[in-house]
């Protein structure tokens, strides 16, 4: 029985806590409001911080003898204290995953129910001490920062079951061949008494029984199902996505399957097969996959409010622009996206919801949601990478909008700082997140925390997060980079730079050039002194062409970073994952969608430079003098699994009145990166447009263009 529709709140103090929860509280002057739902979308309390109480009454159906109660809520943002008729149930911590109260004896002396919640999610006021859970939702510098996502924000409802509940079912594939897939099943069984049950367990068509004692309370059973030539699950780029329905049911009484109908059920879809992710290049089954992605924040800040289709959309996005990955960025979504990720064969890097710093007392907990987040995703066989924390440095502000501001020397030096030495976040929590990762789930690969440079003593680090461009640099270093320390591009999972949207309505174009800059930054992400110096305003007579130079610029970011690392594949670089794919809000973010997900110019270079077989070379200066010699090697990426034949590669190099060509011919290897020439000349005294033109002919045709300008030599 669900519980939804318009209850009744009103915000928190002293003395409604004292009386609200009960029976006879008369709320009728109390706003009106939706569960599930955000209280910031009720014009009500669209200010508010909360807490927030909440009131609805219900009549529970009828039901037989023997039969159990539960009060289950999907999601509460971010702590509860739940009440019913007015008597305390108890509490809830934790947003993305559901929390339960049996109610059995509540509803045995009557029909007619109030139920009240006092829902929490206080503001941090020490950004570098969080003690939410909550990541992304309330600490990002890409979304809005006064936004609360407080509220009820999944569904509730009543379950019921026999004497014997499923109360928790985890469900991991542990072993994946051509002839046979191991599914490793952990259930916590609620007994109302100590009993003899049977665990009917069903894999496709594979039947699985099995007879446990239980003591009265709660029981740990764990046992495994194996699946003879079972069909396996591949990613988009591998092979096909077969999944399998998984459905485990608990009957009273020994020996036999009883005839009668069973205590409890729980049902699911998973997938057959096993990950690895070893020096950073990921294998599924066995294969070895170059991972192209990008991170995915929410598809929006009120994440109750997206539509199921609009989840789904986000991963059609990703599938069309050839990505395999998608990193959920510092948050736990929905499970619409994820069933969607595990059809269309998109894998998953999944954050737990921590990024910057957070106070000591958060461990056990975080440690506690890192096992409800196995819990909830574990049998989804898209999900392939666990990781911890994003950026465990606790500095202040938003670091990306704080290194962009005048002060951003002496944050950018404290961040630094935080990457070298031990802290308690990156030393004492993220290894806590990580154990509890692993013990949870042996079968996936755990990453600490995302971001992290290599550090003493050992020098080790994790994945890289590298805005040259953007943040600090120029975007023409990245391959020298690469070159000089090779470690960091083992794996790039965050890089990119910013651009305004096509609907930038919000940015009220009409007041150009004198745009409300402060508003703009503090709302919607804009980083005027980046944009400064990579694509200054003051450059542009009107808004639309800023606004297009400003995607122009990410384009040209992202289409050079990506084939730089696809150029760089396996040796030593496992993948990379560009931020971000969309915007949660209307900003002006590093996103290639808008929060509309209309496209940015970004979004193409992205899809452009991710198609499976591409043809790159060394990319010449942006200038270069009449006389100076040019030496490019050029390669040809596949990343298909045949090799491909008879390969025609032309290069053409072109100026003003001149063109020089080279041509090569050959075989492409399968899922290899192979130099196949270099483009060799004298920049001829022409001063003007350089352009250097690839084109592939075989299997597969790709093309490329790399422009550069021709000056006087020196006199």
């Amino acid at each position: 029985m669900k519980l939804g529709g318009v209850w009744r709140a009103a915000v928190a103090d002293d003395d409604l806590r004292r009386t609200y929860a009960d029976d006879g509280f008369d709320d009728d002057g109390w706003g009106p409001i939706a569960v599930p739902g955000h209280w910031r979308s009720t014009p009500e309390f669209a200010t508010t911080d909360g807490p927030l109480l909440y009131r609805t009454r219900f009549e529970q159906p009828f039901t037989g003898a023997g039969r159990r109660h539960w009060l289950v809520f999907d999601g509460l943002f971010y702590e509860g204290d739940v009440w019913l008729d007015g008597g305390y149930l108890g509490d809830t911590e934790g947003y993305f995953f559901p929390h339960t109260f049996e109610v059995t004896d509540q509803f045995a002396g009557r029909r007619e129910h109030v139920l009240a919640v006092e829902a929490t999610c206080a503001r941090p006021h020490d950004l570098t001490a969080k003690r939410n859970v909550t990541g992304i939702f309330q600490h990002w510098d890409c979304g809005d920062p006064d936004w609360n996502p407080g509220g009820i924000w999944r569904p509730v409802r009543v379950e019921e079951s026999g004497p014997v509940r499923i109360a928790d079912l985890r469900v991991l594939c542990t072993e994946a061949t051509a002839t046979r897939a191991v599914l490793s099943f952990t259930a916590t069984l609620d007994s109302v008494e100590a009993a003899e049950v049977v665990i009917s367990s069903r894999v496709g068509a594979v039947d699985h029984d099995a007879e446990h004692p239980l003591a009265a309370g709660q029981n740990r059973v764990a046992w495994t199902v194996v699946v003879p030539d079972p069909p396996l699950w591949w990613p988009r780029a591998l092979g096909d996505q077969p999944l399998v329905d998984v459905e485990v049911s608990v009957y009273l009484g020994g020996g036999a399957l009883p005839d009668a109908a069973p205590s409890d059920r729980r049902g699911l879809r998973s997938g057959l097969r096993t990950v690895a992710l070893r020096d950073w290049i990921c294998s599924v089954n066995g294969e070895r996959l170059f991972l192209k992605g990008a991170n995915l924040g929410p598809t929006r800040m009120a994440l109750g409010e997206a539509s199921g289709s609009e989840l789904v959309d986000d991963v059609r996005l990703a599938v069309e622009a050839g990505l395999d990955l998608v990193r959920i960025h510092a948050h736990v979504s929905r499970r619409e996206l994820y069933a969607a990720a595990d059809e269309a064969g998109l894998l998953v890097w999944q954050d737990m919801p921590l990024q910057w710093g957070y106070s000591r007392s958060v461990r056990r907990q975080a440690a506690r949601q890192a096992r409800a987040a196995v819990g909830l995703l574990g049998h989804h066989p898209s999900v392939v990478i666990w990781c911890g924390h994003n950026e465990p440095m606790a500095v202040e502000g938003e670091p990306g909008r704080d290194l962009a501001s005048w002060g951003g020397r002496r944050v950018a030096a404290r961040f630094l700082v935080h990457q070298q030495l031990p802290t308690w976040n990156r030393t004492v929590l993220d290894r806590s997140v990580k154990r509890a990762l692993d013990k949870a789930d042996g079968t996936r690969p755990v990453v600490a925390h995302s971001g992290v440079l290599p550090h003493l003593p050992q020098l080790d680090g994790t994945d890289s997060h590298l805005y040259l461009g953007w943040c600090w640099g120029d975007e023409r270093d990245l391959p020298e980079l690469c070159a000089r320390l090779p470690r960091l591009a083992r794996f790039v999972s965050e890089f990119g730079a910013g651009a305004v949207p096509a609907s930038a309505a919000f940015c009220e174009p009409e007041r150009w050039p004198e745009l409300d800059w402060e508003r703009l930054r503090h709302s919607h992400g804009l980083l005027k002194p980046v944009f400064d110096r990579y694509v200054p305003p003051a450059d542009f007579a009107d808004f639309a062409s800023w606004q297009a130079a400003t995607q122009a610029y990410q384009a040209t970011v992202v289409k050079h970073h990506v084939e730089t690392l696809r150029r760089l594949k396996y040796r030593p670089t496992g993948g990379f994952a560009q931020f971000f794919l969309a915007d949660a809000v209307p900003a002006v973010t590093a996103s290639v969608l808008g929060h509309d997900r209309v496209a940015k110019a970004g979004y193409g270079a992205l899809a452009e430079a991710c198609r499976p077989v591409i043809v790159v070379a060394g990319r010449p200066p942006a200038t270069v003098r009449a006389g100076a010699t040019l030496a490019l090697d050029v390669h040809v990426v596949s990343d298909r699994r045949v090799p491909l034949a008879d390969v025609t590669v032309t290069a053409a190099l072109g100026w003003d009145g001149g063109e020089r060509r080279w041509r090569w011919q050959g075989d492409v290897p399968a899922d290899a990166c192979v130099r196949v020439g270099t483009v060799q000349a004298v920049v001829p005294d022409a001063p003007g447009a350089l352009m250097l033109s690839l084109d592939l002919d075989g299997p597969e045709p790709a093309s490329n263009t790399y422009s550069s300008t021709i000056v006087a030599a020196r006199q």
